[in-house]
């Protein structure tokens, strides 16, 4: 229970998603194998990123690729000094329209 009334916490705190995704880009840029994957995945080049880092969706899919596999998520919300609910409630504040359509059953 105490948990969970934790996580409700961090909803309630008012999880700042751009901070979140600027954190993001910071944790991946001191990582040069991960940073790679995600230019590789994402089909971005490094001269695109600031030109990208403008956009909403850029820290939506930035926030997809760490949530993508549990051990970076982790690590990236220990580094950041969150708790690793927060870095989805970001995720989703950048693009809630994904986020309710996850929650549909059919």
């Amino acid at each position: 229970m105490l948990e969970l009334t934790n996580m409700r916490k961090v909803a309630g705190a008012g999880v700042d998603p751009q901070a979140v995704g600027i954190e993001a880009l910071n944790f991946l840029s001191e990582d040069p194998k991960l940073f790679q994957r995600f230019l590789d995945m994402s089909g971005l080049e490094v001269e695109q990123l600031r030109a990208e880092a403008a956009k909403p969706a850029f820290f939506a899919g930035l926030l997809d690729f760490i949530l993508a596999y549990e051990p970076t998520t982790m690590d990236f919300a220990g580094r950041a000094g969150l708790d690793p609910a927060a870095v989805q409630i970001a995720r989703d504040k950048l693009a809630p329209e994904r986020g309710q359509l996850d929650g549909l059953d059919g």
